[in-house]
């Protein structure tokens, strides 16, 4: 049996591991761990094998597809862009699982845990393999249930519980959009086929969509006074689920407070499944992205300044998790810029966009992971309280300082010699001053460069504060067991390594993705409709463009070893609530009190709480209101029930006098 057959296997065994651990994991050691860690082996294998095959022969992808009811069906679709995601998410996964047995060890409910990472990682698989965008979404709305259960796993505690509901109300806002957006999309083609959907052809199923991408590009729509063409709707529709689920500036707040979970759903979360589905959503819509006006401009600038942004306060962050977490929403930033330089760079600013994800995946799952172990064998995350971390955790801060390497993307521009960030944060950037060149716009290079500056700064802060100088208290601490530094070791090994390796085919393979025998996009000719211009010098960037990024990162290194690191300068005099820029930082630009007080509170549950006031005091006037008309047409009524015949028989010869007399007139009028 060729092992293509077997594609549907990739997200029934986790699955099927989620059904028997959530009911048998609690007689099986280590919660029935074994279970999950068997069934994602499994689908990693079948997935590394298909995305062999697909290596060497692009154009023949992997494609089932099954009728669910009149007009949609279910499918499977492995193409570059999916086999490069499931080979990705299965092994990240794996590993998370692995060091998770020692992690969750003396966890009380183990069983429990196992199987909501296995459903987790069932969602996001079923997401990567959807060939139409409704069942893309069935899976998305999966992944954010799981999401929702995993941050509040330790419900017990009022701040898990919270951040939990946090995350699953403040990504919903985005679901909102991107379920708009497949119903506007859905009611264009509708009318395109005039309501008859020919037998064999599922309406949402992306060749179909993408198909008709001219035709979606003609329709416009007055919105506001302003012209707007419903494929720009659509797809800034769909970018609203990506911001929400992708954690882009506004709807990022909830990914520093979903830190509260365990460290192994936070790496699963960052890493590997939930925020990477916001990227792979727009990078597998790219086509309609780059037909649409202005789309992709705004994916380019948002992407650019939340990954800036973000960055501001990643530097005052005294949180191991939380300093991760706002690495992780300025790195989806990145991501998003990447995929909106494709005003520029065409198709290729996918490959550009997905190999840094790939790679983030890889040293992100690392530093969570690291961050975990310090945790688990030191007791706590406030990087104030420790020091030295270093001498009692060798190979934990090896691995740590690998990942912040990848991080920042250390490596020698023009050569084969970097971290796997390197090879792929580097492109982006330069692809964002292609972007400059190419529409007048600065902004988002501009970006990009201040947001690797801080990158550096607050990782390498966190490295010299946490494992560096003296203990600042009784820690104690040990090395981690070997379940859990393992899988650090192999980690650390693609952190180091693979983007070295495969940059030279990633980008071309997965820039193939939309030229095979599934769909066959001219991208070019959708750059013109949605009126880009595509750069004709791409590779020939000016040597001081090329070593920025290392420059700017090499700058971080140096003034986070001064400051922490030798402690020249007194940060106690700028660490200081008298310091209003470190105020602002520090409180998030309050945006928890804006969103969580303002916003949540008196807009939403203060408005919607007058609202219903309101509409109840309306309804008990109108119940009132009947209610004594009734009684008093009731008393009035009563007085002609004398119980007298005379007077019934003269009200019944009135009635029917009235009546004839009426008739009369209407006909005489007729």
């Amino acid at each position: 049996m060729a092992v293509e057959n077997l594609a549907f296997l990739i997200p029934l065994l986790p699955a099927l591991a989620f059904v028997l651990t959530f009911f048998l994991g609690k007689k099986l050691p280590t919660g029935g761990a074994i279970i999950p860690i068997a069934a994602i082996a499994t689908s990693f294998i079948i997935s590394l094998l298909i995305t062999l095959n697909l290596l060497a022969n692009p154009e023949e992808v992997v494609h089932y597809s099954y009728s669910w009811f009149a007009m949609l069906n279910i499918g499977i679709l492995i193409d570059p862009l999916a086999a490069v995601m499931l080979t990705m998410v299965t092994l990240v996964s794996l590993l998370i699982h692995i060091y998770s047995t020692g992690y969750m060890s003396h966890d009380k409910a183990p069983s429990r845990y196992f199987a909501e990472t296995a459903l987790f990682t069932a969602s996001m698989l079923g997401l990567i393999l959807s060939d139409n965008i409704l069942q893309l979404f069935i899976c998305w709305e999966l992944v954010g249930v799981c999401s929702y259960l995993l941050i509040g796993f330790w419900f017990h505690k009022p701040s898990a519980a919270s951040a939990a509901k946090k995350a699953f109300l403040t990504t919903r806002i985005g679901d909102v959009m991107f379920l708009t957006g497949i119903v506007v999309l859905f009611a264009d083609l509708y009318k395109m086929f005039n309501g008859v959907i020919p037998d064999g052809v599922y309406i949402l199923r992306f060749d179909e969509i993408f198909a008709h991408i001219p035709e979606l590009a003609a329709l416009n729509s007055n919105i506001l006074g302003m012209e707007i063409s419903h494929i720009t709707l659509i797809t800034l529709l769909f970018f609203g689920g990506a911001v929400g689920k992708s954690g882009q500036f506004p709807l990022h707040v909830w990914l520093p407070d979903a830190m509260e979970g365990p460290t192994t759903v936070s790496a699963l979360i960052h890493a590997a499944t939930m925020v990477t589905a916001g990227v792979y959503l727009v990078a597998r819509t790219f086509p309609m992205f780059i037909a649409a006006p202005s789309s992709l401009m705004v994916v380019a600038y948002l992407g650019a300044f939340t990954a800036l942004f973000a960055g501001t306060m990643g530097i005052v962050m005294n949180d191991l998790k939380r300093v991760l977490a706002y690495s992780t929403i300025s790195q989806l930033g990145y991501m998003m810029l990447g995929l909106g330089v494709g005003a520029a760079v065409g198709a290729e600013a996918v490959g550009f966009s997905i190999f840094h994800l790939i790679n983030h995946a890889f040293f992100k799952a690392l530093l969570f992971l690291c961050a975990g172990s310090v945790i688990h064998a030191v007791g706590t995350h406030d990087m104030r309280q420790l020091g030295g971390v270093a001498k009692v955790m060798p190979i934990t801060a090896a691995t740590m300082i690998i990942a912040s390497l990848a991080l920042t993307g250390m490596g020698i521009p023009g050569t084969v010699i970097g971290t796997s960030g390197f090879f792929s944060k580097d492109a982006i950037i330069a692809s964002a001053y292609l972007f400059g060149e190419t529409t007048g716009s600065w902004i988002p290079y501009a970006f990009s460069i201040a947001a690797a500056l801080l990158t550096s700064l607050y990782i390498f802060r966190l490295i010299f504060m946490t494992f560096y100088g003296k203990p600042r208290t009784d820690y104690g601490g040990h090395e981690s067991p070997a379940s859990m530094t393992i899988p650090l070791s192999i980690l650390a090994l693609f952190a180091l390594l693979f983007g070295g390796l495969t940059s030279k085919t990633f980008n071309t393979f997965v820039s193939e993705t939309f030229v095979n025998n599934f769909v066959n996009m001219d991208i070019s000719s959708l750059a013109t409709l949605g009126g880009y211009h595509l750069a004709e010098h791409a590779g020939h960037e000016p040597m001081l463009i090329l070593w920025m990024p290392l420059i700017v990162a090499l700058a971080g290194l140096v003034i986070a070893y001064l400051v922490y690191g030798l402690k020249i300068v007194n940060m106690d005099s700028l660490v200081s609530r008298n310091n209003p820029i470190y105020k602002l930082l520090y409180n998030r630009y309050y945006q928890n009190s804006l969103f969580t007080n303002f916003f949540s509170v008196k807009v939403i549950y203060e408005g919607f709480a007058f609202a219903g006031r309101a509409v109840d005091r309306g309804f008990d006037w109108m119940v009132n209101w009947f209610s004594n008309l009734t009684l008093e047409a009731g008393e009035s009524l009563r007085q002609f029930q004398t119980g007298k015949v005379q007077n019934y028989a003269t009200a019944v010869i009135t009635g029917v006098s009235l009546l004839v007399i009426l008739v009369k007139v209407v006909m005489e009028v007729l």
